[in-house]
């Protein structure tokens, strides 16, 4: 396998590189993840079941359409594919573990300056299904952002995780709900990364910002600032340098329960366990809130 992998990289960067030294390096708890350090040079290798490449596919044309918008710095994507029983995407590999508060305000800034810059005529969506951790996530485009959330988003959700034994008994009143708790909001359509917990942001030693491992789509800009929140929050400066480069709009602080919930199923349709009870209590919250 790390043969083909490495021939693979040779032939897409035109080098020699030789035997590597293999590392693990962990993958969450998705993938696996390994370092493959060359005499001169590393890389990140992803790894999963031979089924799930298109999954890598996806995610290496995410990190391209991020990367083309030159607003923030994301990993090359440099090749993926499969190989015996394995999927594999290999990655630039970046130095990350830097912690300066002014790098955090950039990184605000600089997240801004994505969803600021993108925009796609199409609405909200994507060109590509792609998936949400390993969870499938559709993108067919759709022109209204409340039928977007409300089909492709919390609906898939809620009937996932009822295929998967959830209990979630006010469902059906939240996506009757779903129109009223986004009413007067009309976001512009902006790429978003899609997955933003700490887990996939960091800082270069320098100071750089740098996020990973998305699941893109053009949806509303504040999807991301909510999921920043929802598993602890970024720090304080990330907030105050996206602010500084684009002002959150009134409402946001109702509307990001919304739009963690969707996170919150998904985490239930990937682990099970205790993230029931809390979609169940932000279903609650938001149907007490109207």
């Amino acid at each position: 396998m790390w043969e083909t992998i490495t021939q693979h990289l040779e032939s897409v960067t035109g080098h020699s590189l030789g035997t590597p030294q293999i590392r693990s390096t962990g993958g969450g708890s998705i993938n696996q993840g390994y370092r493959l350090e060359f005499a001169d040079q590393s890389y990140f290798v992803k790894l999963n079941r031979a089924t799930q490449v298109e999954m890598f596919q996806a995610e290496a044309r995410g990190l391209d359409d991020i990367a083309a918008t030159q607003t923030i710095r994301v990993p090359r994507a440099l090749c993926w594919g499969s190989t015996g029983q394995s999927a594999y995407l290999a990655l630039e590999w970046l130095d990350l573990g830097g912690n300066h508060l002014k790098g955090w305000q950039e990184m605000g800034r600089q997240l801004a300056r994505l969803h600021r810059s993108s925009h796609s005529a199409h609405g909200f969506g994507w060109s590509q299904n792609n998936t949400i951790g390993s969870t499938p996530q559709p993108n067919d485009w759709e022109h209204d952002w409340v039928k977007f959330w409300s089909d492709r988003r919390i609906g898939y959700q809620l009937q996932l995780g009822q295929r998967n034994g959830g209990h979630f008994p006010h469902g059906k009143a939240l996506m009757a709900a779903i129109p009223t708790l986004l009413a007067n909001h009309t976001p512009k359509s902006c790429l978003v990364h899609g997955d933003l917990w700490s887990g996939n942001a960091a800082l270069t030693p320098s100071g750089e910002p740098v996020i990973f491992d998305p699941a893109p789509y053009y949806g509303d800009r504040e999807v991301d600032l909510a999921m920043t929140e929802l598993f602890g929050t970024f720090p304080s400066a990330f907030y105050q340098g996206y602010n500084l480069e684009w002002e959150l709009e009134p409402g946001y602080t109702q509307r990001k329960e919304l739009y963690n919930l969707y996170h919150l199923l998904n985490h239930f349709n990937l682990f099970g366990g205790s993230y029931e009870s809390s979609a169940n209590r932000t279903i609650d919250r938001l149907l007490s809130n109207l």
